[in-house]
């Protein structure tokens, strides 16, 4: 066996022992990830075996009979225009590829723990596109960026592996809230229609019975008792710090709208019992970007939250 015959033979033996010990899953490789690839879960459908909507249609809120008062919302107002993303849809595709007078926009929703952003899809030159990765941490969707395949956690914001990693994306004030509720406040609201090219039912939920269970379907690194699994909570994150209003501690306070402290900010909070939604302003009136989620979830990505209490 000659010199060069050797080399090549054993190059090739450590190029292919490399691949099989890569980790990958659904096609992504994990060795670089932020997170452990143990952590890391499948979620059951392929990549992209959740569709993503990229060329979404929209009909005038006159024209959006398929919706009713109390059906669930994301709501957007960015550069004037006003948009409505009902969860009914957003639970069979979880993510929609929009532009705003051509500001690439990412709406992304998780049924698994009720989470809706919103996100700036672009850091500084690059523009995204994401899809469905079909991966979970922390029970909480992975996407990922057809521009350079790397995998963003949803919650985070931040991209945990691909040639992007550690890179966030700007999150946007959104609405997760009722389309009565929206309709009011946007009445020239667009809506995304039901006519996504895709023949599904979404007058049907396939989380119907996850929602009105306690259950987890996947295990989260942390987990605290002091509420329901799937309690709804108001998270806000500023600087380094995060915050959790809980609906029950919101509904026990008795008001509509109230000062709290938070991150050395004056803010203000506004309640919609009848919605089941909050916001938070500054002392400026501008909106800061939250997410509405299950308590799990917050709690699992944020275990050194502060949590709001109602005083009395």
């Amino acid at each position: 066996m000659t010199s060069l015959y050797r080399c090549t033979v054993f190059s090739l033996l450590i190029l292919f022992t490399g691949i099989c010990l890569a980790t990958t899953k659904n096609g992504f490789n994990l060795d670089d990830s932020l997170i452990p690839a143990e952590k890391i879960k499948r979620g059951g459908p392929p990549r992209d075996g959740i569709p993503s909507i990229d060329k979404p249609e929209f009909v005038p809120a006159d024209n959006a009979g398929f919706l009713k008062d109390k059906d669930r919302v994301i709501g957007i107002y960015y550069k004037g225009i006003a948009r409505a993303y009902p969860v009914r849809i957003l639970n069979w595709h979880e993510i929609v590829n929009d532009t705003f007078q051509d500001t690439p926009i990412l709406i992304s929703y998780c049924p698994l723990c009720n989470s809706g952003m919103v996100f700036s899809a672009q850091d500084k030159d690059l523009r995204f596109t994401f899809g469905v990765s079909g991966l979970l941490y922390n029970s909480d969707v992975l996407l990922y960026d057809r521009q350079t395949q790397s995998l963003w956690s949803q919650i985070l914001g931040k991209s945990i592996s691909g040639p992007l990693k550690g890179i966030k994306l700007n999150l946007l004030p959104s609405s997760h809230t009722t389309w009565r509720q929206w309709r009011q406040q946007y009445p020239d609201s667009q809506v995304l229609s039901t006519n996504t090219g895709f023949r599904i039912n979404y007058k049907k939920s396939p989380y119907m019975d996850y929602a009105r269970s306690s259950d987890l379907m996947f295990k989260v690194e942390h987990k605290n008792r002091a509420y329901r699994n799937k309690e709804l909570v108001l998270g806000l994150t500023l600087g380094n710090r995060h915050k959790a209003y809980p609906f029950t501690e919101l509904s026990k306070q008795g008001l509509d709208s109230f000062s709290d402290n938070f991150a050395g900010k004056n803010l203000r909070i506004k309640w919609l019992q009848k919605d089941k939604t909050a916001m938070v302003f500054d002392d400026n009136g501008n909106e800061l970007a939250t997410v509405l989620a299950y308590w799990f979830a917050w709690y699992a990505f944020f275990p050194d939250t502060e949590i709001f209490k109602n005083k009395e």
